[in-house]
């Protein structure tokens, strides 16, 4: 039976950073266990699991509203928000119940080491390509820079490295670091990051139609991540054109 019941309605939280959603009529029982619900924390990128921390309903509450995760902390007795003294909070993704309404899946986006340790989780594993350092574009030359750790390509598949690259140019417009290419465009505003996207589409055009394979492929990429930047600055993300197009999309 359930004693108490906490209502969470539909809410999708955007801003030019990030997107996080917690799901309709969420119901959950936080009298089972003296008040407190257990949050298994994920990284939505990686799907690597990071931690295991508790909350109340304020916890609950404060990280919907704030779109950092917080819990309950039974050694101090208190709210704790994760990263409060660090800085590596978890920025938070969704938030899903399970089948018993007791336990909570967070998927977040973890700024720099979760445990207190400083190991990437706190069961000691590797949690690989969970962020980049430097530049993925720089103003003198167009070239990747590679991730923390392993390399995006060793450990992202092609396809998932837009979602990834997404996440990097979100950071980016969120920190508006000094010497970065991405940050200039940012900085300049949407008629910059417009006409990059029409320079970079006609020269697109330009390489297939002399029929030059590889400079085509190039320079598509470099359409590619300015039209990223261009939907960040707008407050979307690669996924929302996904969306439309499966919206479109027609099985015959």
């Amino acid at each position: 039976m359930v004693l108490s019941v906490h209502r969470v309605p539909c809410t999708v939280y955007r801003s030019p950073f990030t997107v996080y959603r917690v799901p309709k009529n969420m119901e959950l029982d936080f009298k089972k266990a003296g008040g407190l619900i257990p949050a298994i924390i994920q990284d939505e990128r990686t799907n690597k699991v990071l931690m295991l921390g508790f909350m109340n309903e304020e916890a609950l509450e404060k990280t919907q509203s704030t779109g950092k995760v917080t819990f309950f902390s039974r050694t101090k007795n208190r709210l704790w928000t994760k990263g409060e003294e660090s800085g590596n909070f978890l920025n938070l993704i969704s938030i899903t119940e399970d089948c018993d309404n007791d336990t909570l899946l967070i998927k977040v986006h973890p700024v720099g080491p979760v445990c207190h340790t400083g190991d990437d989780t706190c069961f000691k594993e590797k949690n690989e390509g969970r962020h980049c350092e430097g530049d993925i574009y720089s103003s003198e030359k167009h070239q990747a820079r590679h991730c923390e750790g392993d390399s995006p390509k060793q450990s992202i598949d092609d396809i998932q490295f837009l979602k990834y690259l997404q996440d990097f140019i979100d950071r980016r417009r969120l920190e508006m670091p000094e010497n970065s290419y991405t940050t200039s465009l940012f900085t300049k505003g949407i008629g910059l990051i417009s006409q990059k996207v029409g320079e970079e589409a006609v020269e697109t055009i330009i390489e297939a139609m002399k029929g030059d394979d590889e400079r085509m492929l190039y320079e598509a990429s470099d359409l590619l991540y300015h039209l990223i930047v261009l939907l960040t600055y707008k407050g979307y993300r690669i996924e929302d054109l996904a969306k439309e197009l499966k919206r479109r999309h027609k099985k015959n």
